[in-house]
């Protein structure tokens, strides 16, 4: 009697307990689960004679068998988007993952903008209102997510350049964490400040309820074609909604200094500066000192320069159309270690909007 109520209590705590590591982030289910099995093995032991005991014990042992034969629940490979833990109570080692992330950059700068682009996307969903969105679990990697607008091309780039990363590590590394890490890992790879980073984050495993709907990234143009003062009231709506003040949205804009718009993603065409690979102020300058006019080509409103080889959307041209957003772009164009440090509080306090017990990692 005894020794049945153990097999199979055991058994079928095994069964469950690997159907909860196969789809469930956390290390604490496992208990909760070998908990409501007890109760369920009581009850089959109760109403069974000698003869269905003896049955019972024949066919948990070959379950038991087949379960112990059976690879580990983090060995199955779950759907794309699916998979992921939330990081195990040790994490993974943060300076080898960032080691792995500079790798990628190392190979090829270009990505490195990509990078900060899907660490950005990741945690420029936040709502303080409603107390949803942000980076805390990772669901740019769903492709709910990945269909929004703002999103475009993400699905094919960098989400993809982090999977082997990711499935490196396991469940000790969340996707959330990944991204997000990514994202500073890049700029400091492309000759900016090195950012203050926390891990901790939990992988949400159900898009129907982690998902934010679409329209919560500031868009290039709203409101007439070209620059006025729609775009202002849009950048303040977009970046009030998470908490952000003029001059964190001023900061964040000069990300803008990497990257480059591309026709198949955004529509936009061209750099916004000359050195779309290295982290510095030249945006600000640009801003400030290039005579910007209207593109005359088949595409969305978008300005270029005299030398018809660098660009800026409607929403970059208003932050020197708009008073109280031009006095900051003043200073960081003439000041770049100003700049760094605005960028780097502001980059920090996105990346953590909408987390939650993060702990204070390092990284670098």
């Amino acid at each position: 009697m005894i020794l049945t109520k153990f097999l199979s209590s055991c058994v079928l705590s095994t069964l469950l307990t690997s159907e909860a590591y196969a789809f469930s982030p956390t290390s604490h289910a496992a208990p909760i689960a070998a908990s409501a099995l007890r109760s369920t093995s009581d009850d089959v032991n109760v109403s069974t004679g000698f003869d269905s005991r003896r049955a019972f014990l024949s066919s948990s042992a070959a379950i038991a068998l087949a379960v112990a034969c059976a690879p580990p629940a983090n060995a199955i490979k779950l759907p794309f988007g699916l998979g992921g833990g939330g990081g195990g109570s040790a994490g993974a080692d943060y300076k080898a993952v960032a080691d792995d992330v500079a790798a990628i950059i190392k190979a090829d700068p270009d990505k490195g903008p990509t990078l900060v682009r899907l660490a950005w996307h990741s945690s420029g969903t936040y709502d303080k209102m409603s107390k949803d969105g942000g980076s805390g679990g990772g669901t740019i990697r769903f492709k709910e997510e990945l269909a929004h607008g703002g999103n475009a091309g993400l699905a094919s780039s960098a989400v993809v350049w982090m999977e082997d990363i990711k499935k490196k590590y396991g469940d000790s590394l969340s996707y959330a964490d990944l991204y997000t890490l990514g994202g500073v890992v890049a700029i400091k790879e492309l000759g900016g400040p090195t950012i203050a980073w926390s891990s901790g984050r939990v992988d949400a495993l159900d898009p129907s309820t982690a998902v934010t709907p679409d329209g919560r990234l500031p868009n290039a143009d709203v409101g007439p074609a070209g620059s006025d003062p729609d775009d202002a009231t849009h950048l303040r709506t977009i970046f009030n909604r998470m908490g952000f003040d003029d001059q964190e949205i001023v900061a964040l804009s000069g990300a803008h200094a990497l990257g480059r718009c591309h026709t198949s993603a955004s529509g936009f065409d061209g750099p916004w500066t000359p050195t779309p690979t290295s982290f510095n102020n030249l945006y600000f300058s640009l801003l400030n000192t290039v005579n910007w006019t209207k593109r005359d080509w088949s595409g969305p409103f978008q300005y270029e320069d005299d030398g018809k080889k660098l660009m800026m959307l409607p929403t970059d041209l208003v932050l020197i159309q708009d008073d109280k957003f031009k006095q900051f772009v003043d200073v960081y164009a003439k000041d770049q270690t100003k700049f760094f440090a605005d960028f780097s509080k502001a980059f920090n306090k996105l990346e953590e909007l909408g987390t939650s017990n993060l702990k204070a990692t390092e990284w670098a």
